[in-house]
């Protein structure tokens, strides 16, 4: 009878099953469950067309040199992208349900020969612990699955880019996927990929490595530029040339305000600018946000509300954290600024160094999955050493030990 239900139907796929539960299983998901009288099995076929997005182009991870496919909302399709980039017989795919209502469907990838056996244990067991109604996407699994939901630093990355998913798995790390979810979450992760560019290595070295440093100096400039001028202006100013000093005081003259509160301000209004920009219907969207910043900041200095350099200081802050393109790193590192700046308001330099260490120290006790945030600078791992520089192509011939792959060794040929 099997053989005749197989022979007639032309159809994607059929699986036969004798459970009630894989009934209504199949049927939930938009199956045809086919019975037949005198035969105690029943036939789950794939007739189920959900409507979804077709494949299109990256919309937070923007490249110029590189593919521009991204994942969209249908996991089948996000799958066979990945596959696509990885023909191997080794790249594995489990399914497990997530939610106890919903029953919402996780999909697992690693290749079988390089992912570690623990790590992968230890992300199932922690995925089929969970115990909820509904999770509908990955952004609300992030939150179940973290060891520190409460961090202020994302430990599991986010990507929307097939092309970087498969180069992590290609390291050995693990893959998530969900329906309605256009992205998908990396397993482990340590602060340096959430500073990275998928384009760092498609562009050469010399390029490749300019753009890195350009993004890190960005990094420090919009943590610290608003907080050193906060401190130089209240307590340092002896560090400050007279000349410089007599021309800040000078634009300062006529402000009510001391420059923290101005700082203050001006930060507060720029996360309004930049939320309303993205928040309104794109035609509009940018609109807002160069109009609102020219018209407030002028208007702002035409009152004697805040001094010209402010706007000057703000402005190169807020315009340095656009380049970190991981949504979670950049939300962190816009609140980190504030506390900068309200450490070294209270007590300057010395509070900025402080509150420097002491977050220091807490990314270095974060682990994600069991492995150090910032491996493998701090422990040290044998890896290629993709950190700040990246090395030549030819050079990065070690899988990040710290994952501990099956396989350290990339095969390469000059």
């Amino acid at each position: 009878m099997a053989e005749t239900v197989n022979n007639s139907l032309a159809v994607t796929s059929i699986s036969e099953i004798k459970k009630i539960k894989d009934v209504t299983d199949g049927a939930n998901q938009g199956n045809t469950v086919l019975f037949v009288d005198s035969d105690h099995r029943a036939y789950v076929i794939g007739t189920s067309n959900f409507q979804s997005r077709s494949v299109e182009k990256a919309e937070n991870e923007n490249v110029v040199k590189g593919p521009k496919e991204a994942f969209n909302e249908k996991v089948t399709t996000n799958i066979s992208l990945i596959r696509k980039k990885i023909k191997n017989e080794n790249l594995i795919v489990e399914t497990t349900q997530v939610s106890v209502r919903s029953k919402n469907e996780l999909y697992i990838l690693y290749i079988k020969d390089l992912a570690n056996d623990k790590l992968v244990k230890n992300i199932k067991e922690r995925v089929s612990a969970l115990e909820v109604d509904a999770i509908q996407n990955l952004s609300l699994l992030e939150q179940y699955i973290e060891e520190r939901p409460a961090s202020i630093f994302p430990s599991i990355l986010y990507t929307e880019r097939p092309d970087r998913a498969a180069s992590f798995l290609e390291d050995g790390y693990i893959v998530l996927l969900m329906n309605n979810s256009p992205a998908s979450l990396i397993l482990p992760a340590t602060f340096w990929a959430f500073i990275h560019n998928p384009e760092d290595h498609y562009l050469r070295f010399i390029y490749g490595n300019f753009i890195r440093i350009l993004r890190v100096s960005a990094l420090f400039i919009t943590l610290f530029a608003s907080a050193i001028y906060v401190s130089i202006t209240n307590y340092h100013s002896e560090m400050v040339p007279t000349d410089l000093l007599l021309a800040i005081s000078a634009t300062r003259e006529k402000v009510p305000f001391p420059s923290f509160f101005e700082i203050l301000m001006m930060e507060i209004a720029f996360e309004l600018i930049r939320e309303a920009g993205l928040r309104v219907p794109s035609p509009i969207g940018p609109t807002i946000g160069i109009v609102g910043a020219l018209i407030l900041g002028q208007a702002a200095v035409q009152a004697n509300i805040v001094s010209p350099i402010i706007v000057i200081v703000v402005a190169l802050s807020g315009l340095c954290s656009f380049t970190i393109s991981d949504i979670s790193m950049n939300f962190a590192i816009r609140i980190i600024r504030f506390a900068f700046i309200l450490s070294s308001g209270l007590f300057g330099i010395y509070g900025m160094a402080s509150l420097f260490t002491m977050g220091l120290a807490y990314m270095v006790s974060i682990k994600s999955f069991g492995v150090p945030y910032l491996a493998p600078m701090s422990p040290k791992y044998p890896s290629s050493k993709d950190t700040i520089i990246r090395q030549l192509l030819k050079n990065e011939k070690i899988r990040p030990g710290y994952v501990k792959p099956k396989d350290h060794i990339k095969k390469q040929r000059n």
